[in-house]
């Protein structure tokens, strides 16, 4: 039997809305009610419950409450209730958020400044960082991870059960198949990926992801005793990573949208919404609500080539412009002393970090020498936060700009080096930033490939920006030439932190790492006697080495191509 369509929605889909709705909105009967056991400042005595999620590859205009197109009825009543980040930042790709969520430290300090680590780098996050769920354990914290790893698994001891998760269920490498959990690196190089420990777990084949990983959470929540110790969750879905799957349910209310990679996009987004709205049922069901807080967090901006949107936004996942590096951020929790606002409070994805091991109870010689801040009282009762300065990274592997120079930083930074940092309402960027386009939502059928070139406003043999963000967060104005002392005093601030920078950690990739030498999964290769034998500071040479020549061949062969033009 035919059903009326609004909008894309059918009467079912509709009613199910309704009942959503009205789900959601019970517990704001005694929301305003926090448990009384539980002190804010003091929560030594009973600690919160922690629910952290973060997507893989959302954009900043892929949310209801930021777009028109993708519905996220849910997403879009938590954050309501809760407190909007509207000033939150994350890094421009997977592995440095993921490190700086886990270790409270910039990439500069942990040798992850450069690119992601790939399947095959005998590589991961250092051993000397005392990670973000290992305090918690220290703290009494219960704590599971379920998801997305994506900082390495050379060895047994980069596993995430090494690094302080009670249990894991999830895929190490950076992006795999929804369904059949093959990862590939390259032609020929595909495995499965998907673990549960530190054993590959192949019974779960045929699942899609995203459901998989709702039902371990709920399933956690369900064995586990609310009211005998604090439970930590990191859920690292693997959506909206590419490739674009989705069950065909949650495709059918975009059929409206003509851009394929956008439709299946937003089913994506839609069925991220209903696996959160699954799990904030779990918390109300087993008792976990009254003392629990949950974040939720992107963790790049969004790639417009397969349906993401950053839009109004400049750039896209993998630059330093804004729509690489701004981040949709809420937090929901009956503890939030001022709820039901937009927080304009600065806020980087390292904050998380002690603030978390804050409201568990530990105090701050437990968090010395991070480089994130506690903004707990930002976030909850609206005070200024702590933080005045970001530094979003320094890339000395980076292809460094042809235009840059030492000259071009007043003699005290050379400007073809790729760096980002803010300071106060100031946003300064060298080297190459990456793509700085502003792309629009994609709706058209062939869209983006026709609007790739409509707004292309880098100016040739520029290698300094320099933008107020807080006046001008779409990054159209560049302010580099009228305002030289404040580019040098951000360039002071990135000599600064450059000095404390550790050498970069981006070995050469191991052909012991291919799957097909590992019963055909993913996994540690490298027993954990084994001591690494690369030379970090070799390996950085010997790249710049190789870069030098290929700039030195380039010339010759553009010398050489104007040279025959010339005879022809």
């Amino acid at each position: 039997m035919a059903t009326t369509t609004l909008t894309g929605f059918s009467v079912m889909s509709l009613l199910s809305l309704a009942y959503l709705s009205w789900d959601l909105m019970r517990p704001n009967q005694v929301e305003n009610e926090p448990d009384p056991t539980f002190n804010v400042k003091s929560p030594v005595r009973q600690p919160p419950h922690i629910i952290f999620i973060m997507t893989d590859d959302q954009g900043f205009n892929d949310i209801g409450y930021h777009s028109s197109d993708i519905r996220t009825p849910v997403l879009d009543k938590l954050a309501a209730d809760g407190v909007k980040l509207e000033n939150y930042y994350v890094q421009p790709i997977c592995t440095p958020s993921r490190s700086q969520l886990i270790t409270g430290r910039y990439q500069i300090h942990t040798g992850l400044q450069h690119s992601i680590i790939r399947p095959r780098q005998p590589n991961c996050l250092p051993f000397d960082q005392v990670t973000l769920p290992q305090r918690l354990q220290q703290l009494g914290y219960s704590t599971h991870m379920v998801g997305k790893w994506h900082l390495g698994f050379y060895k047994k001891e980069c596993l995430p059960t090494r690094r302080g998760f009670d249990t894991y269920l999830g895929s190490l490498t950076g992006s795999m198949d929804y369904y059949t959990y093959e990862s590939c690196d390259g032609p020929r190089l595909c495995g499965f990926d998907l673990h549960e420990g530190e054993s590959v777990s192949w019974r779960r084949r045929g699942k899609y992801s995203t459901h998989m990983y709702t039902q371990r959470v709920r399933k956690i929540l369900a064995a586990h005793d609310p009211l005998s110790q604090p439970l930590f969750i990191f859920l690292s879905f693997q959506a909206v990573h590419t490739p674009l799957q989705c069950p065909q349910e949650y495709i059918y209310p975009y059929n409206e949208l003509e851009n394929f990679a956008r439709r299946k996009y937003a089913a994506m987004v839609s069925s991220v919404d209903e696996a959160v709205r699954n799990i904030t049922y779990a918390l109300r069901k087993y008792g976990y609500y009254k003392n629990s807080i949950l974040i939720f967090s992107t963790d790049n901006g969004g790639q417009p080539l397969s349906g993401g949107s950053n839009w109004p936004l400049r750039g896209r996942k993998g630059t330093y412009w804004e729509g690489g590096v701004r981040g949709l951020g809420f937090v929901h929790s009956p503890l939030l002393r001022k709820k039901r606002r937009v927080s304009k409070a600065l806020v980087h994805i390292t904050d998380w970090y002690p603030t978390l091991v804050g409201l568990a109870g530990g105090n701050e010689s437990l968090t010395e020498g991070v480089d994130g801040y506690n903004v707990w009282e930002a976030i909850s009762e609206g005070k200024e936060s702590p933080r005045f300065e970001i530094l979003h990274n320094i890339d000395p592997l980076y292809n460094h700009a042809r235009t840059g120079s030492l000259q071009k930083g007043f003699g005290i930074w050379n400007t073809a080096i790729q760096a980002s940092i803010r300071a106060g309402d100031w946003k300064l960027l060298t080297g190459d930033p990456g793509y700085g386009d502003w792309i629009p939502p994609p709706i058209l059928p062939g869209f983006p490939r026709e609007y790739w070139n409509l707004e292309r406003h880098i100016k040739p043999g520029k290698s300094v920006w320099l933008f107020n963000v807080s006046g001008d967060p779409y990054e159209r104005f560049d302010l580099s030439e009228q305002r030289p002392d404040v580019v040098k005093e951000l360039l002071a601030r990135l000599v600064y932190y450059n000095r404390t920078a550790v050498p970069v950690r981006y070995p050469s990739e191991d052909p012991q790492a291919d799957p097909q030498l590992n019963g055909g999964a993913w996994g540690p290769w490298m027993g954990d006697e084994e001591e690494e034998t690369w030379d970090y500071q070799k390996e950085n040479m010997e790249w710049k080495r190789k870069l030098k020549m290929f700039k030195s061949r380039s010339i010759f062969r553009r010398l050489n191509t104007r040279m025959m033009s010339n005879r022809i």
